[in-house]
């Protein structure tokens, strides 16, 4: 059982990334609509009056946890693919690795379960989560696919269908981390999951020598 979270110490002013690691903590513990503002407060040691400094309400709240934290992954691989020069698939390895490195194996990783399981109840924070970071990294994992079938690299597919079959492994580890796996007997390995997937995809997505000849 793990260890009730002890509030920081109490005192006049806290940093606004004081306030987001606070909040990043309790919206992947209790969800968003269970966090309240003054929990938020209490956990980062400091008034509610302190943090309405920063942030007007928990929506503003949310999004600049989304902003400091998971959009600059999105413009570090979007800057990734834009100078990348090697294969598609040595890209597309280097896309989703990062992405695991910089946000799967963090706090950040509970994020995408929360918007699956409130974006209903709060679509306008599903719309900016959406706009902010799955069109933007669908579009990299797209860009990667059709660079490769461009090049003949990869086999030629549908590119919005394969996207989804891309990403949705890794979107399932992210949930499962979060919500089922406590009630496995055995801690999975993720980087045994990744390596895994990644084969698949390489043998997946590659042409194979029949189709180069047509």
């Amino acid at each position: 059982m793990s260890a009730t979270p002890v509030p920081r110490k109490r005192r006049k002013e806290a940093r606004p990334s004081e306030l987001l690691e606070a909040a990043l903590e309790l919206f992947v513990e209790k969800g968003f609509a269970a966090t309240r503002l003054e929990d938020v407060a209490s956990r980062a040691g400091v008034s509610k009056g302190t943090l309405y400094l920063y942030f007007e309400n928990k929506d503003a709240l949310f999004k600049a946890v989304v902003q400091e934290g998971i959009i600059p992954v999105i413009a570090e691989n979007e800057a990734i693919a834009a100078h990348h020069t090697g294969s598609s698939f040595d890209l597309l390895e280097i896309l989703l690795n990062n992405w695991w490195a910089k946000i799967g194996r963090t706090a950040f990783a509970g994020i995408p379960k929360l918007i699956v399981s409130e974006s209903r109840n709060f679509p306008e924070l599903a719309r900016f989560y959406y706009e902010n970071v799955i069109s933007r990294g669908r579009a990299l994992v797209g860009g990667a696919l059709q660079r490769g079938m461009t090049s003949g690299e990869f086999r030629s597919m549908e590119v919005e269908t394969t996207i989804d079959v891309v990403l949705a492994p890794i979107l399932m580890l992210l949930i499962w981390r979060h919500s089922m796996s406590c009630c496995q007997n055995t801690e999975s390995d993720p980087q045994l999951y990744l390596r895994i997937h990644m084969d698949l995809l390489r043998q997946g997505l590659r042409k194979t020598q029949k189709e180069s000849q047509v």
